[in-house]
Parts: C-alpha cells; structure tokens; sequence
C-alpha cells in the first residue's frame, strides 16, 4: 500500500506545533474526567463504593465501541468541524455538570451529561486522528507521532493531579481550618493505643474546629496478624455507626453454585493441572500478615446548628504512599454527635521496615461548591479549546464531506467503510500484526506491578507501596515518555520501514529486564529503576512503529474510520493476553512467567518479515 503525497492545501497554513499539543491535550481531559476525576468527586460527595464502580466503569462504553460509528465521522461534515463541533459539545456537557452538583438528583444527572461528554470524546478522538493523518505529510505524521503520546500523557497527569489539587485547594478555602496530623513509622516506636476523647471537657467557645488525638500518631513497623488489623477496624466501623458519623454498610450476598462449568472441568482446569507439573514452582509459604495499624480520633470543638452538617475528607496530603487511610475517609458531624470522637484508622504497608512519616489533611469546605468551580474551569477550558481551534486549525483540501448526500447513499457508504477495510491489501498480516506486535507486553503489563509489591518468597521484589509509585509511576513515566519521543524523532528521518525491525526488537528484548529481576531479586532499588527505565524506554520506542503502522494501513477513501478500526484491534491486542496473564502467573511463577514473556517475542519478531511497508513512508 503507498501513502498518498501530502495534500498541497495544507503547505504554509499552520505551524504544527501550534495546534498538535493542544489538540491531543484536548483530547485526554475528557477521558480521565470520566474514567478517574469522576471516581473522586463521588467519593467526596458521598456516594457508595459500590455505586462508583458500577456506574463509572459503563463511561468506558463509548471508547471500546466508536469504531462502530467512526464511518459516521467520516461521511459527514469535515473532522475540522467535528474537533470543534464535540469541543463545544463537551465544554457545554462540563459546564451542565457544574450546574447540576448542588442538587439533590446529582448522581442521576451528572452521570446522564458523563455519558454525553464521554461520548463526545469518543466521537472527538475519531475526529482528532483523522484530522492528524490529513493535515500533517509523512515525515511530519513520523515526527509528531511521540510529540502527540507526549501531551496526551501531560493531559492524563493535569487531571490526576492538578484538577484534584484545585478541588482540594476550593474545599479548604470553603470551610473549617483543615486539620492536620502527622503519622510517623518507626522499629523503635511503642504500640499503638487506641486513644480515648470522650471523657475530655473542651470549651465550646472561640471558632469551630477539628481537633485529633493524638496529634502525631507513631506506628512501629512490626507486622501484626490479619485478625488484629480487623479488631482496630471493626472498633472504628462501629463506632463511626453508632454514633452516626458514616452510614450503616448494607450487606450484600451473592450466591455462587460449587458446580464449575465446562470450560473449568474440560479446558481451564485441565490446563492449569497440566503447566503446574511441567512449570509450576514450589513457592514458600509464609504466614500471613498485615501491617500495623492506629487510630487517630477527631471531634470538634462547637456544636453545629441544629440542621447543618458538616463533612470532614481525610486523605494523605504528602509523605510516603507506603503508610494509608483505610477506614474513616468521609465522616459526617453534626448536633447529635459533634462532642462524641469519630476514628480514622491509618495503616503501614507490611514491607515497611525503615523509618518513614506521612502527612493526612482532613477538609470539611462546601464540597459541592468546590466542584462545581473545578468543572467551570474546566467548561471555560474546553470553550478555550473551541475558540482556538476554530482558528488555529488548517483546513486541508482533503478534508471533505463526502458526496453522498440521502439516507440510503450514506447507509450504503457506511458499509462500504468495513467492506473496503477488510479487503485491503495483505490486510490479514495486518491484523495479526496489530494484535501480535505488542504480544509480550500486554502480559507483562498486567503483571508488573504486583511482581514489584509481592513478597520475595512469592518471587517478587517486596517494594512498598512508595517505592512502586517511584519506580513505575514516577521514573518509568519519565522514561517511557522519552522513548516515543525519541522513537518519533528517529522514524521522521529514514522512516517506518528502516526502523520496523530496530523498533520490534526494542520492543520485547528489553523484557529480559524483568527475567533478571525475577532471577535475582535485587534488593538495591537504582537496580531495580535501571531495569524498569530500560523497559519502559524500550516500550515507548518500540511502539512509534506500532502508531505509524496504523496509520500507514489506514490510509486511503475512509482513513479516520480504517484508524478507529484499527484502534480496535490495538486494544483487543492488549485485552486478551492480559486476561489469562495472572491465571497463568499463579500457575507457573514470576520466573517462569517471565520466561514466557520473552517466548511472547517470537510471534511479534516472526510477524515483521511479512509486513509491508513503502520504503518512503514517514521520511522528510
């Protein structure tokens, strides 16, 4: 398949840089408002476990299926005008959810304008791609390709983390002074006590404040068992609902028949029994235990008025990610309870044996006032984005509405579009390229991270919870990062074809970093980042081939809707290894696993020489 020349309409109009960075910005905020932002603000406002998991997990829905509508997109109207027809959309559906926080009925609606906004993105993301591939020439779609991931990622980081912090930072300009206590892990502190304020006298004049006992909480760093970390929480849990600080938890049974189905009696289990023998490892087994626990109490000092409630949010404000809140995050005071103590329970990472501290920050602000404001900004943020891209964006000849116009010709085209991908050229090496190339990966991303958390006698590395946030989600972000970048760079001067197989063997060889780790369980955490960055790096290099390829393939009459499909493949390429990768880690060990890892490199390696790329395709 040849890549057409770049469209002439486009030469002189825009600068990319202008308007890549913010598109594909753009692009990412939406996505993590409904996948993470939104968790969060639930959870601040009340509402159940349970509820979350459930409802926000269905504002993935639109992601998985756009393909389906992707022929859409492309028959009608210019992607220009879908970009900002869906910014606008997506702006008024985040400023509908400011509006309706403060109501009663706010799950209900707020979750209804969710799925409008998610699928907007959706429909936006469709748009955006096939935007890119008409408006940028070869070597230009080659060199932006790790610039996009780059600000896509930067977008994933502003909603994780600096919309939460404006939210935070609303709450605790809206309420009490925040109250803070410091918790401090020590081998040589004294144990824990579960501290007593019912018997205190406080005064109830001056201003209304938290105050906590004790107001530096110590934990030694000794393990305790399992059943002695459940007696401090269920004192807590009990204690917290009966004096009507949180809801009493409604139970739930799920009835479940012993009776295993066939692909268990026939297919899984026999397996399974199969790989333990030739495979299987004899782990050690230790007994179990948790970390060590306290309690911190907290109470006011004046009594609200009659009808008032006043909500305290406790989370960890800084310091070590290894030392957690597991009970008491969301706690209600009011005249009937405000001189009785309500408990936090903060517990130590079991693995933590040096001494460490962590700050918690407990907010009681007008909660839904705070995220009303946070999801304004990020209405006027998106109105931004519209505004400026009605302006900034090329118009590239190429991007036309097609020329059909009634129901029937549109209907018949629609077809088409699915019709015309699945008879490309070598388009069977294409899927199995897609859905093999990142083989190995897709199984070892499921299991990374709880290989660096399990205990050395499961064969993992044993790193606390801290420490994993600083290997993987600190320095293999930075590193993974680096490498598409890099990768982008590379690939825009001799092209995709020159750098298929340097990129497929970046790809996987770099997972003998973790077959080493699993091999010598380093204790030394440099070793440890070394080996994560060196795969992480390999990772974010290797895959700038996987993104030109799909470009590559999807280009022709319907190339917006060819790449959603494509982004299809990209994903059940990733969802299917990972569904049996902790089945079969369980199995056969890290090890072994690991092992199976770099066998995973065959298929994506054997793949290459059948793919069939122009020898000019992403060079200047």
């Amino acid at each position: 398949m040849k890549q057409q020349a770049a469209d002439p309409g486009n030469k002189g109009k825009r600068n990319s840089w202008a308007w890549i960075p913010t598109l594909y910005f753009a692009e990412g905020i939406p996505y993590v408002v409904a996948m993470t932002v939104a968790v969060i603000m639930y959870k601040r406002l009340g509402i159940s476990n349970t509820d979350i998991a459930l409802y926000t997990s269905w504002l993935y829905l639109p992601w998985v299926i756009k393909p389906f509508w992707s022929p859409f997109v492309d028959l009608i109207r210019t992607k220009r005008w879908w970009i900002t027809s869906m910014q606008l959309l997506i702006g008024a559906g985040l400023g509908a959810i400011a509006f309706l926080i403060p109501v009663p009925f706010f799950f209900q609606a707020t979750l209804a304008i969710l799925w409008l906004v998610a699928f907007s993105s959706a429909t936006h993301d469709i748009a955006a791609d096939g935007f890119y591939m008409l408006a940028l020439d070869q070597h230009e779609q080659s060199y932006f390709v790790g610039i996009r991931s780059t600000f896509y990622r930067l977008s994933m980081i502003t909603g994780q983390g600096i919309l939460i912090i404006l939210a935070g930072a609303l709450e605790s300009a809206t309420g009490l002074e925040p109250v803070q206590f410091k918790v401090q892990a020590s081998p040589d502190a004294p144990a824990a006590i579960v501290p007593d304020m019912a018997q205190q006298i406080l005064p109830q004049d001056g201003e209304m404040r938290f105050i906590t006992f004790p107001e530096a909480l110590e934990l030694n760093t000794a393990t305790i068992t399992p059943d002695s970390l459940q007696r401090i929480k269920d004192f807590a849990t009990q204690a917290n609902t009966a004096n009507g600080f949180v809801a009493a938890a409604t139970e739930t049974t799920t009835a479940t028949s012993e009776k295993k189905g066939w692909w268990s009696r026939y297919l899984s289990d026999p397996l399974a029994a199969a790989l333990k023998k030739a495979f299987g490892v004899k782990q050690q087994e230790i007994a179990p235990v948790s970390g060590n626990a306290g309690i911190i109490a907290i109470r006011l000092t004046r009594q609200p008025q009659p009808d008032e409630e006043v909500i305290l949010n406790l989370t960890q404000d800084k310091g070590d990610q290894s030392i957690h809140l597991i009970a008491g995050e969301r706690l209600v005071f009011t005249a009937a309870n405000w001189d009785k103590p309500a408990y936090a329970v903060i517990q130590l990472d079991h693995k933590l044996q040096e001494r460490s501290e962590a700050q918690f920050k407990g907010l009681s602000g007008n909660i839904p006032l705070a995220w009303s404001i946070t999801f304004f900004v990020l209405a006027g943020l998106f109105i931004g984005f519209f505004i400026y891209h009605r302006f900034i964006l090329p118009r590239p000849a190429s991007d036309h509405a097609s020329d059909k116009h009634t129901p029937k010709e549109i209907l018949i085209e629609f077809g088409n579009t699915f019709v015309t991908f699945f008879r490309k050229k070598n388009i069977g090496v294409a899927i199995a390229f897609m859905l093999l190339y990142r083989l190995g990966e897709a199984m070892l991303v499921k299991m990374s991270s709880p290989f660096l958390l399990d205990a050395r006698e499961l064969g993992g590395l044993g790193l606390t919870t801290g420490e994993v946030g600083l290997v993987y989600g600190t320095v293999g972000v930075i590193f993974l990062t680096l490498g598409g970048i890099i990768g982008g760079i590379v690939a825009s001067r001799q092209g995709l074809k020159f750098w298929m197989w340097p990129m497929a063997l970046c790809i996987t060889l770099p997972h003998l970093a973790y077959l080493f780790l699993s091999w010598a369980q380093p204790e030394n955490l440099f070793v440890i980042n070394v080996a994560v960055a060196i795969e992480q790096f390999g990772y974010g290099f290797g895959f700038t081939a996987y993104m030109l390829y799909l470009i590559y393939i999807s280009d022709g009459a319907h190339k917006t809707a060819h790449y959603a499909l494509c982004t299809g493949f990209m994903a059940l390429g990733m969802m299917l290894p990972g569904m049996v990768a902790g089945w079969l880690q369980e199995i056969i060990g890290y090890h072994n696993f690991f092992i199976w890892v770099m066998i995973c490199a065959i298929p994506t390696l054997a793949i290459i020489p059948f793919v069939k790329v122009d020898a000019n395709f992403g060079k200047k």
